[in-house]
């Protein structure tokens, strides 16, 4: 019994520490970014004032500036006239 609750509360806390990128569209319109995770290469639209979880696992990321940035999958990044600020 004690073996699993210990391997519980271990994967509680892998879980609870899962992080992701974060990025918040400041501008007031949609922005488009390109991620590259994994090989796969996809445009992902943020809409204006929104916030978005990606990339938790790092990523290749085109912005809407034509700015490539790699990540770790921790940044705080917020895009503001177009340009990706890493916070």
């Amino acid at each position: 019994m004690k073996s699993t609750t210990i391997g519980l509360v271990l994967s509680v806390a892998m879980i609870g520490s899962a992080k992701a990128a974060t990025i918040t569209n400041k501008d007031e319109q949609s922005q488009v970014l390109i991620v590259t995770e994994s090989g796969n290469k996809i445009e992902m639209a943020i809409e204006a004032g929104a916030t978005v979880n990606f990339c938790p696992a790092g990523c290749f990321v085109t912005m809407p500036s034509g700015d490539r940035e790699t990540l770790a999958g921790s940044e705080t990044i917020a895009i503001v006239n177009g340009a990706a600020v890493i916070e």
